[in-house]
């Protein structure tokens, strides 16, 4: 299929049907879109192996900055039903995106981006997009190249907000290799809670992961060992200095 750039125009006008603790929700176009700055990231399905590693994380890591640039909410759109919207939103814990489940799939055949996955046992689906909505029209479109199987090119997270503000900061990629019942480890959180820091665990026993790869990424045999961007800072103590150079340099 090729899916068309319709930047310029409204949304398609339909009616979601979200999940809410009491049943049913029914959410419309209108309600998302109206009179907000949104940014709709649109994925071939929950769960998926993309959508769940890196589509959606990146959206939500970086939702503080679309925040920052204006933009008042950050829709996740699929063709599934609010059922596994509702269970893939808990399992991947992003709190800052909203799941819109599409599962009749009227919104993406009105953006013409349904997609026939019947190879993959989908059935219908949705092409990979991403899009900026100003009061429900469409001002500007990243739509994935046709190409075989799932491409991922243009719709992720950073294109769209360099789009939005070319010199928007982003915050550091932290992760901390941790075990349970460590009083140096539970110090580092506790550091980068402090400075008002994000950051993924890794804990080590815990989803087959051992002290041997804590070794093999950081060459310690202890934790907390701390990396920011790609960069080893090291154990709490090495954070704390880290930490406080950081805020020297900002001063």
């Amino acid at each position: 299929m090729t899916m068309k750039d319709i930047s310029g125009k409204r949304v398609p006008d339909v009616t979601f049907q979200t999940l809410g603790e009491e049943g049913f929700v029914p959410v419309t176009s209108a309600e998302l879109f109206g009179g907000k700055t949104v940014v709709v990231f649109s994925l071939p399905g929950a769960f998926t192996p993309t959508c769940s590693s890196t589509h959606l994380p990146r959206y939500n890591e970086l939702a503080p900055a679309f925040k920052r640039a204006g933009v008042d909410s950050i829709l996740c759109l699929s063709v599934n039903d609010a059922f596994v919207m509702n269970a893939w939103c808990s399992d991947q814990g992003a709190e800052n995106v909203s799941f819109v489940p599409d599962g009749s799939g009227a919104f993406t055949e009105g953006m013409g981006a349904l997609v026939n996955k019947d190879d993959l046992g989908f059935g219908m689906r949705s092409w990979r997009y991403s899009m900026l909505v100003r009061d429900g029209v469409i001002e500007k479109m990243f739509i994935e190249p046709e190409k075989p199987g799932d491409p991922f090119e243009v719709s992720d997270a950073d294109t769209m907000l360099e789009f939005i503000d070319a010199k928007a900061q982003k915050p550091q990629r932290i992760a901390i290799f941790t075990k349970p019942n460590c009083g140096y480890c539970r110090t580092a959180k506790q550091l980068l809670q402090a400075a008002g820091l994000d950051y993924q665990e890794v804990e080590v026993g815990k989803g087959g992961h051992s002290m041997s790869l804590v070794a093999a990424v950081s060459g310690s045999q202890t934790v907390p060992q701390v990396f920011v961007d790609g960069e080893l800072v090291g154990d709490s103590e090495a954070l704390q200095a880290w930490l406080a150079g950081r805020n020297s340099n900002a001063a």
